[in-house]
């Protein structure tokens, strides 16, 4: 289950010209450091523009448990005075876990998932198999190196390199 929390900022400014990189630049520090302080860790954050709003989503994640509505209601609390002070213009704050099912966006997902099952798909497969999809538990990832995986199948740990993954999706045997 997705935990999500919503809250709505009041400014009726105008949005000026800004740059938005330095906008994250300025507040991603905050997010990060609001969410330390609550034991949690920012997965990813993002500014867009969505039917003429703006929105501001934080996914937070814990590796000791699961992210609650608890949660994401401190989080957005924590901040939403702070953001404000920061940007100048008017926008929906959510904040939410990530999902049991969430797509890895980037290489630090990778990390901050570790031990956690993944559904991999992959361009090339990795053994005489052919098997080309199979859900595997993330072992490590290095840049250069690529992911390793344990895979359930072959009860063995893997590498793939980053160019081969086509996509990698968080499991769960619960769905």
């Amino acid at each position: 289950m997705k935990e999500r929390y919503n809250t709505r900022t009041e400014k009726n400014t105008p949005v000026e010209h800004f740059n938005k990189r330095e906008l994250m630049e300025k507040i991603e520090p905050l997010i990060d450091n609001t969410l330390m302080r609550f034991g949690l860790i920012p997965v990813e954050t993002e500014l867009v523009k969505e039917n003429h709003k703006w929105f501001l989503r934080i996914y937070i994640y814990s590796p000791q448990r699961e992210v609650n509505l608890e949660d994401c209601e401190k989080v957005s609390r924590s901040l939403s005075d702070f953001l404000e002070e920061l940007i100048p213009f008017k926008y929906n704050l959510e904040v939410s876990s990530p999902g049991i099912e969430r797509k890895i966006k980037s290489d630090k997902e990778y990390l901050i998932f570790k031990g956690k099952d993944i559904n991999l798909k992959l361009k090339n497969p990795i053994d005489e198999s052919g098997e080309k999809q199979f859900v595997a538990k993330i072992i490590d990832f290095e840049e250069n190196e690529g992911l390793t995986v344990y895979t359930y199948k072959d009860k063995t740990n893997i590498k793939i390199k980053r160019d081969n993954i086509i996509s990698a999706k968080l499991y769960s045997s619960e769905i």
